[in-house]
């Protein structure tokens, strides 16, 4: 299942992919973690580990924009949509199994705050901490501010 991110009525979308998700509970998902803390689209401050919706739309803040084009989905921040349907933070959570692949120095503080930092929708990747099933795939780069965590 895909959500249609091309359609006249994102809101209407937004309802139709949560009842798929309602009616199947993810068993993987696969994601990553954004230069701002952020995962799927949910952004900080305004992620809600409550939140009682499965999907809705959300506003990019310009964190997230540019990460757009950083990351080349884009050529321009002035291409980059300003809205964006997404799962939210309790739909992620839902799934048995999360895998998370963060790659690149542009993630190293993201990563850092994910795994020392209070959990907090500051850093909205502070909650994958409390997911029995998730794993984190980091290259050196991303790794960086980490590295202590396992070598002695």
């Amino acid at each position: 299942h895909r959500i249609r991110g091309d359609v006249a009525n994102p809101e209407e979308e937004a309802r139709r992919y949560a009842e798929i998700v309602r009616a199947n509970r993810p068993d993987v998902v696969l994601m990553g973690i954004g230069e701002n803390g952020h995962i799927a689209f949910n952004d900080p401050p305004v992620a809600d580990f409550h939140d009682p919706l499965l999907v809705k739309v959300v506003e990019l803040d310009e964190t997230c924009q540019l990460q757009q084009v950083h990351d080349g989905c884009f050529p321009r921040l002035e291409d980059v949509p300003t809205h964006a349907i997404t799962l939210t933070v309790p739909a992620l959570m839902s799934a048995r199994v999360l895998h998370c692949v963060v790659p690149g120095p542009t993630k190293t503080s993201a990563v850092t705050r994910t795994l020392k930092g209070e959990i907090s929708t500051e850093c909205p990747a502070t909650i994958l901490r409390t997911h029995d099933n998730a794993t984190l795939y980091l290259d050196t780069e991303a790794a960086a501010g980490v590295r202590d965590l396992w070598e002695k």
